[in-house]
C-alpha cells in the first residue's frame, strides 16, 4: 500500500497572499483553494459515545448507538466535503471513527482528494460506554504501533496519508526508542507521512525534542499536531520553530473542548463575537488561523450547524484591539491542563 501524497507545497491562496508557504506533505491539498481549505474535520467527538467536550450531551442523539454515530459522522463528512474541507482527522482511540470514515470513503469515490490522518498510541477501552472508569490506555511501544498500524491499514488501506504518534509528551519513550524510529522511517520510506501530536503543559518541550529525532541523519517527523487556543498559548514559539523547520503544523482543540463556545465562552470573547457579527467559535478559530505558522486547524464539530459556524472562521477580520482583548484570556498552561483533565466524559 502506497499513500498518495508527494511532498508538494501547500497553496495559501485561500487565506491571502501574505501567508507564507511552508512545506506541505499533502499534495492534493495544494489545489484545495476554497475558503475552508485551512480547516479540517476531527472525528473525536462522533466516533465514540463518550468524550470530554462541554455541551456534548445536547449535541448527539439520546441513543448513542453505533448506527446513530455512524449516521452523524457521515452527515458531517457530507457537509464538510460539500463546503470544501479536504482534511479528516481520526485515531485508533476514537472508538469506531476510522471504520465510519472508511465506509464513507468507499461510498464516495469522488472524494479521492480527501486527505486522511490518523493516530496510534492510545487504545480505546470504554467498550462503547460513557461511564467507563477508563476510556483509553496510552502506550507508545513498538508492539502497540505494529498492532494499531495493522488495524488502521485494515480499515483505511492506502487512503491513509498521515500517521501520528498520539499525545507525545517530554517523557514519552517514543522520543528515544530507536527500534520504533526505524519502523516509522520504514513507513515513511513507503510513502506514509509520519507525524506526532502533543498534549499537556510540556507541549513545547515535546515539540522541540521531536524536532531533534533523526534516522540516518534525516528528520523523522514531517508534521506536528498540537493544542493551541485562546486559553492555552504556550506551544506557539515551538510550533513556529516546527513550521520554520518545514513541518506541517496542525492545531487541535481550538475550541478548548467547548470552553470557547456558547454558552461557556468567556465574556471578552462574546463581546468580540458580537462586534464581528459571527459566533464565538468562528472568532476563536480565526484567532488560530491568523498565525503564519498554522497550516490547518481542526473543527471538532458534533453537528452540521456547529461545523458550518466553524467554517466562517476565515471570514473573521480581527483588529489589533480585539486581538489584544482576546490575548488576555490566556491561562497558565498547568492550570489549563489541570482543568481539562477534570472535564467529564459524557
Amino acid at each position: 500500500m502506497t499513500p498518495r501524497h508527494r511532498g508538494l507545497r501547500w497553496s495559501h491562496a485561500a487565506l491571502g497572499a501574505d501567508r507564507t508557504e511552508p512545506a506541505m506533505p499533502f499534495a492534493r491539498l495544494a489545489h484545495a483553494t476554497t475558503p475552508t481549505c485551512h480547516i479540517g474535520l476531527g472525528l473525536a467527538a462522533v466516533g465514540r459515545p463518550g468524550y470530554l467536550t462541554l455541551g456534548r450531551g445536547r449535541d448527539l442523539p439520546a441513543e448513542r448507538t453505533a448506527a446513530a454515530l455512524r449516521a452523524r459522522t457521515h452527515e458531517l463528512l457530507d457537509a464538510a466535503y460539500a463546503q470544501g474541507v479536504r482534511y479528516i482527522d481520526a485515531a485508533r482511540s476514537y472508538g469506531r471513527a476510522e471504520e465510519f470514515l472508511a465506509e464513507w470513503l468507499r461510498a464516495h469515490p469522488e472524494a479521492d482528494d480527501v486527505v486522511v490522518g490518523s493516530k496510534w498510541g492510545y487504545t480505546y477501552t470504554a467498550d462503547w460506554r460513557t461511564d467507563a472508569e477508563t476510556h483509553e490506555v496510552k502506550d507508545h511501544g513498538v508492539a502497540t504501533y505494529e498492532r494499531q498500524r495493522a488495524e488502521t491499514a485494515a480499515l483505511l488501506g492506502d487512503r491513509l496519508d498521515l500517521y501520528q504518534i498520539h499525545s507525545l509528551t517530554p517523557d514519552s519513550p517514543a522520543l528515544t526508542d530507536k527500534e520504533l524510529h526505524a519502523r516509522l522511517a520504514e513507513a515513511a520510506a513507503g510513502g506514509l507521512t509520519v507525524g506526532f501530536t502533543t498534549s499537556g503543559p510540556g507541549q513545547a518541550d515535546a515539540i522541540r525534542a521531536a524536532l531533534a529525532v533523526t534516522v540516518d541523519g534525516a528528520p523523522l517527523f514531517r508534521s506536528v499536531q498540537a493544542t493551541w487556543n485562546l486559553l492555552e498559548t504556550s506551544a506557539a514559539p515551538a510550533l513556529a520553530e516546527a513550521h520554520d523547520a518545514g513541518l506541517t503544523v496542525i492545531v487541535k482543540e481550538g475550541m478548548a473542548n467547548g470552553r470557547l463556545a456558547e454558552p461557556h465562552a468567556p465574556e471578552p470573547l462574546r463581546r468580540v463575537a458580537r462586534e464581528t457579527g459571527l459566533g464565538c467559535d468562528a472568532v476563536a478559530l480565526a484567532a488560530v488561523l491568523r498565525h503564519p505558522w498554522v497550516d490547518l486547524v481542526l473543527s471538532g464539530a458534533a453537528t452540521v450547524t456547529q461545523l458550518l459556524s466553524n467554517l466562517h472562521a476565515p471570514a473573521v477580520d480581527l483588529d489589533e484591539d480585539q486581538l489584544s482583548r482576546l490575548a488576555a484570556l490566556a491561562e497558565d498552561p498547568r492550570a489549563y491542563w489541570e482543568r481539562r483533565g477534570q472535564l467529564p466524559w459524557h
